[in-house]
């Protein structure tokens, strides 16, 4: 899967047309970033659900998940200077999030274009990012929440961290 993906990289050739579907995909990630985020667990308020992976994952659709790694990539690059609260910590989080889910689900969806490989993609990318990110939030969560313990939130990835990735 990996190797697709570099080979993708390898051998995009971006046309001036493609260049601006980009720049408008990557412009509506990130008005909706900025306007649509909401904290849906009471409990970890620091936990934003933003929409954005929707609209980075139906252009990995359309485009390929090259597409969406660079929309997803410049979307968190505009995010840390402008709105974000954690900088590059949180823009790496970030990416990390959206590329493992919507990248895995546009290299699955090229590869299987039906409804089926959409489906398919869909649920791989929702596996892939969960499993990313309960790594990563154990890894890095620690570096930006000052006075939290690695324990503390390995306590936490359960109760907190699996189900609001889940959702």
């Amino acid at each position: 899967m990996l190797r697709a993906f570099f080979i993708e990289v390898i051998h995009m050739k971006l046309s001036t047309k493609k260049m601006c579907v980009l720049a408008m995909f990557a412009a509506i990630s990130f008005i909706v970033a900025n306007t649509l985020y909401i904290s849906i667990f009471p409990a970890a308020p620091f936990l934003k659900y933003e929409p954005k992976d929707v609209i980075i994952t139906i252009a990995g659709f359309i485009l390929g998940p090259m597409a969406s790694f660079l929309i997803s990539f410049l979307v968190s690059a505009l995010e840390m200077v402008t709105i974000s609260q954690t900088g590059p910590i949180g823009a790496l989080m970030n990416l990390i999030s959206t590329c493992s889910f919507a990248c895995t689900a546009a290299l699955i969806y090229k590869r299987r274009h039906t409804i089926a490989g959409a489906v398919m993609g869909l649920l791989c990318g929702m596996v892939a990012m969960i499993a990313a990110m309960l790594l990563w939030n154990w890894l890095i969560t620690p570096l930006y929440m000052t006075g939290t313990s690695r324990s503390d939130i390995a306590a936490m990835l359960v109760p907190v961290f699996l189900p609001f990735n889940a959702l």
